[in-house]
């Protein structure tokens, strides 16, 4: 299986993910970010977390792109947030667009279904409302249009647990090694389920 992994800027946990799992499995791993530069190593701390791992460290960033999307059978990202950008941006992906531990955490599929099919209902609105009006509308007239779809997907998902992986960039190394620690469990159960 293809796995990609993204985070934000493809220097801390992204990178982190994908060591975890190339070390720990035989898919195919790569990692990017929503707002990566091309070619940056992994940060500091990020780098001295895989080192203590005995891990490799020599990660260059990379932003994510159709041709990744595309080559990827899975796409775990590492926040809700950077979820929905895939999502918006790359619609046609949505089904094999999860967070790390949306993906990996079983108590949640029905509520999962129910906000998989939000999103759905939300792009089919977006889709007619264009084809009958256009683009021309105001964007207070788009918001309108869309009120009741955004509402009940704000609902949905404050209604789910906390799928984020904590951002340690910019911060101490006793955070990169929480980070590495949260994203080492995850990627455990991520075996665990890609394995039944």
């Amino acid at each position: 299986m293809n796995i990609l992994f993204v985070c934000t800027g493809n220097t801390c946990r992204s990178p982190m993910a994908e060591a975890l799992l190339r070390n720990k499995s035989d898919h195919q791993v790569k990692s990017a970010g929503i707002s990566a530069t091309k070619a940056s190593p992994a940060s500091d701390g990020a780098i001295h977390a895989l080192k203590q791992a005995n891990l490799p460290s020599d990660h260059q960033s990379q932003a994510i792109n159709h041709e990744l999307i595309n080559w990827a059978d899975l796409v775990l990202t590492m926040t809700t947030q950077h979820k929905q950008i895939l999502a918006t941006h790359y619609s046609n992906a949505y089904e094999k667009i999860f967070t790390l531990k949306e993906y990996t955490c079983e108590k949640v599929d029905e509520k999962w279904r129910q906000l998989k099919q939000a999103y759905l209902n939300l792009e089919e609105k977006k889709m007619v409302v264009i084809e009958e009006h256009g683009l021309k509308q105001t964007e207070q007239q788009r918001r309108a249009y869309f009120r009741a779809e955004q509402d009940e997907i704000e609902r949905l998902e404050k209604s789910m647990p906390n799928f984020d992986i904590s951002d340690p960039y910019g911060m101490p190394q006793t955070v990169y090694q929480q980070t590495f620690a949260e994203l080492e469990q995850a990627i455990e159960l991520l075996i665990k389920k890609l394995e039944n």
